[in-house]
């Protein structure tokens, strides 16, 4: 089954973005329960390259499928689910990268669309919750895709972010999208 082509995300309007994410129509994922098959191979690695025993997956076709049969367990693991098989796969960061961003508004009005590095569109507010976490290597920015799935901001998103974020010139130091509130920096 051939994947539909990534639409140009700097084309879009947020309204357009809001009509593609409703026709969108993923795996039931979480309403399967097969028994446990084993491990894929796989691994998703920390940039969101994704690899089979060892090698890049370099067909972005098949990473863009795979990714829609993703679930993330309760005990926070990670396994790819169809209704007769679910094999783990290793997932180092967060299996997503938002490496796009889309701003339209100001301040309480705005709205912030992102592009995943599996061509997934995702709009942050109430449901899809920005967030910082702590890590060894400093405060790490994510957005909530699904299900308990997240995607690590891309280090020139979040630049992109904190630039309108300081232009809002609000304290704390945030955006707003869809009407959440997403603090950005908690040095201030």
């Amino acid at each position: 089954m051939p994947m539909d082509p990534l639409p140009d995300l700097a084309s879009l309007s947020l309204s357009d973005i809001a009509r593609l994410l409703a026709e969108k129509k993923l795996p039931p994922v979480d309403q399967w329960n097969p028994d446990h098959c084993g491990d894929s191979e796989m691994r998703i690695a920390r940039d969101g390259t994704w690899y089979h025993q060892g090698s890049p997956i370099g067909r972005e076709a098949m990473v863009r499928l795979f990714s829609t049969i993703l679930r993330r367990e309760d005990d926070g693991s990670h396994v790819l689910v169809t209704p007769v098989e679910k094999l783990d796969i290793a997932v180092e960061d967060a299996p997503f990268v938002a490496v796009e961003l889309k701003s339209e508004g100001e301040g309480r009005d705005r709205a912030l669309a992102f592009r995943l590095n599996t061509g997934d569109l995702v709009t942050a507010g109430p449901d899809h919750a920005l967030t910082l976490r702590d890590t060894d290597d400093g405060p790490r920015p994510y957005l909530h895709v699904r299900g308990g799935l997240e995607a690590l901001i891309g280090r020139s998103v979040y630049y992109e972010m904190m630039n309108l974020a300081l232009e809002d010139g609000g304290e704390p130091v945030g955006l707003w999208s869809h009407g959440a509130f997403f603090p950005l920096d908690r040095a201030r």
